[in-house]
């Protein structure tokens, strides 16, 4: 379910870092937490109240002068009013309205986002009183909402407004505990255009990499405007299967002027993983493995998404002496959470390789839509416990009693055991890699344990 991103935008010291942290930090369950980004967790994905949100904190710059500081505020709001499904103005209620929050909402003005007006810094209901409120009206915004970043004030009535400013349906409920899980139906499978998402960090040759996938295929249709300047969506055919294959090249172009540009980046992978089944991400043959790497890679599986590791460069890493098997060894040490996931070695300068990744992306769609019948799954799960039985908790057997596909994309088994609590990480892969090696699967997928419920008796 794609999240809806709210920008944090204002100029330096109103508090924006704050709000940000007690938005993804009090009654919110934070779900991906995107490790590496910057220090103070500029970006984050949360849930309120059942709804999927994201948001960014736009704040973290220094002006080297007034007339500097407007100029680096309005970039930075541009940039947020690109990526947002709505902004938060952050002002300080301390201070007051000052010319930079009044350039900073000319601006928002224009844009069409939903828009909203925080006067931080308002700790008390008197305060309150003593807060200008009726200046931030002016603004034209609609509501202002008086909160307190540091102490959690209107913080649950401001995204209370957001929420409903942006109809934000809640998230479909997690499997339910019962006595026989309801199988997923056949007609619930997703079906259709494979969404393809061709990922990567900087200068890694994303653009090269999809202008030779283009270039090699006849049935392009055309070009879509997707939802930002630098995305594009393109449909293509490849061997009777079509793909709507979404571009996130050129993010470097950008300048980067309030924010880091790996933040943005992030954030338009983000946009990008989240609308599509399968992502190509894509490594540089001669510095593979990297931070940066393993951060979108992370992402990929977090948001349970099937995933291609697409190893470019190779013509360099060749004339070089590395191998295949060398390169793939190397990295499953470096980013051993990706083992799972299929390898292509490609050129896409030379356009070598490249129509293997499509091959590869329809076998892992079809994996990942795959629907697996109850029988054939319960007869695994009687083997692995023959073959290896749960451990012990305090003493007592931990018994497997059935499983059942509950959801596709990904595929989701839900398993009835007895003491759930008592399974661990080790035994929890161990079953996961039996799965994989039964079904040979090479896209995520998720157990759920839950405890078998007795049935009440007369």
């Amino acid at each position: 379910m794609t999240r809806s991103l709210i920008a944090l935008v204002g100029r330096p010291n109103v508090g924006k870092s704050t709000l940000f942290n007690r938005l993804v930090g009090r009654r919110a369950a934070i779900v991906e937490d995107v490790p590496g980004v910057t220090r103070d967790r500029n970006y984050a994905d949360l849930d309120w109240d059942g709804r999927p949100l994201s948001v960014v904190d736009t704040g973290g710059f220094e002006p080297e002068s007034r007339d500097r500081l407007i100029a680096q505020v309005r970039e930075q709001a541009q940039l947020a009013v690109d990526e947002a499904a709505a902004v938060v103005l952050v002002v300080d209620g301390r201070e007051g309205l000052t010319s930079v929050d009044r350039a900073v909402a000319e601006l928002l003005r224009r844009a069409g986002k939903p828009l909203f007006v925080a006067v931080n810094k308002v700790d008390s209901a008197h305060a309150e009183g003593e807060v200008p409120l009726a200046e931030f009206y002016e603004l034209g915004f609609g509501e202002v909402h008086a909160v307190s970043a540091e102490h959690g004030r209107g913080i649950q009535d401001l995204l209370d407004a957001v929420v409903a400013k942006l109809g934000i349906a809640p998230a479909p409920p997690p499997p339910e505990e019962v006595e026989e899980p309801a199988e997923v139906e056949e007609e619930a499978r997703p079906r259709g255009d494979v969404r393809l998402a061709i990922v990567g960090r900087p200068n890694v040759g994303k653009s090269t990499f999809v202008n030779a996938l283009l270039g090699e295929e006849r049935f392009v249709v055309s070009d879509i405007p997707g939802t930002t300047r630098d995305s594009i969506d393109s449909p293509l055919v490849h061997r009777g299967q079509r793909f709507v294959v979404t571009d996130t090249a050129g993010i470097r172009r950008k300048r980067s002027v309030a924010l880091k540009v790996e933040a943005y980046s992030v954030v338009r992978a983000m946009k990008a993983i989240d609308d599509a089944e399968v992502v190509a991400c894509l490594l540089d043959a001669t510095e593979a493995g990297v931070e940066q790497d393993a951060r979108l890679l992370g992402i990929v599986v977090e948001k349970g998404k099937a995933l291609v590791v697409v190893v470019n460069k190779w013509d360099i890493a060749e004339r070089e002496g590395a191998t295949q098997d060398w390169y793939r060894t190397e990295l499953h040490k470096r980013l051993p959470f990706v083992r799972y996931a299929p390898m292509v070695f490609v050129s896409a300068k030379e356009r070598r390789g490249v129509t293997r990744v499509l091959d590869k992306a329809t076998r892992l769609v079809e994996q990942y839509r795959a629907r697996f019948p109850t029988p054939q799954l319960n007869e695994l799960l009687g083997a692995i416990q023959e073959e290896h039985p749960a451990p012990l908790a305090k003493g007592h057997p931990v018994k497997l009693f059935y499983v059942t596909q509950v959801a596709y994309a990904p595929p989701t088994f839900l398993v009835q055991c007895s003491r759930p609590e008592a399974i661990g990480d080790p035994y929890r892969r161990f079953v996961e890699n039996r799965f994989r090696e039964a079904f040979g699967l090479e896209v995520p997928m998720r157990l759920i344990f839950r405890e078998r419920k007795r049935r009440s008796r007369r």
